[in-house]
C-alpha cells in the first residue's frame, strides 16, 4: 500500500511540472510606481481642484515604453475601440466604482481598434503624465498595442 501511495504521489508531482505555464505578467512592477502620487488642494479661476504631485520614480517613467496588465473599461464605441481606460483593478472594484483612485487607471490610445473583453489584458505603449488637461486621466498610454489577454 505504501508503495502504491508513493507512486501516486510521485506521478502527481511530476505531472504538475509538465503542465504549461500560462502566467504572463501579473503582478506588475509598474503599477506601484504609478500609485505613488499625492494630492494637493489648489485653486484657479474655475474653483478648487486636487493637483497631483508625482514621486520621482513615477516621473522617471514619463516618455518611456511601459507594459501594464489590467482590465478594460470601455470609453467610446461600446464593444470595440482604440480608446479605453485600463484599470489595475477588476471592473467591479475600479476607480469608477469607488475603490481605487485616479492613479489606478490609465487612459489608453491603441494604434488599432480592439474588441472589448472582461478578461485581464496586457498593453504596451508610451506613458505620458498629464498635469494640465482636466479632460484626460493623469496617466495616458499613447501609441499602445494590445499584447493579449492574460491567462491564469
Amino acid at each position: 500500500m505504501r508503495l502504491f501511495l508513493l507512486v501516486v504521489f510521485c506521478f502527481s508531482a511530476f505531472s504538475s511540472f509538465a503542465q504549461k505555464n500560462t502566467y504572463e505578467g501579473f503582478p506588475s512592477l509598474t503599477w506601484p510606481k504609478l500609485y505613488n502620487v499625492t494630492w494637493q488642494k489648489q485653486k484657479d479661476a474655475q474653483g478648487e481642484f486636487d493637483k497631483p504631485n508625482f514621486a520621482k520614480e513615477t516621473l522617471a517613467l514619463a516618455g518611456k515604453e511601459i507594459t501594464l496588465p489590467g482590465y478594460m473599461v470601455p470609453f467610446e464605441n461600446g464593444m470595440k475601440g482604440s480608446h479605453f481606460i485600463l484599470s489595475s483593478l477588476p471592473l467591479n472594484a475600479c476607480f469608477f466604482c469607488g475603490v481605487g483612485g485616479p492613479e489606478s487607471v490609465v487612459e489608453v490610445f491603441l494604434t488599432n481598434a480592439t474588441p472589448y473583453t472582461d478578461k485581464p489584458i496586457e498593453v504596451k505603449g508610451i506613458l505620458s503624465i498629464n498635469t494640465t488637461d482636466p479632460d484626460q486621466m493623469i496617466y495616458v498610454l499613447k501609441n499602445a498595442v494590445l499584447l493579449g489577454e492574460i491567462e491564469f
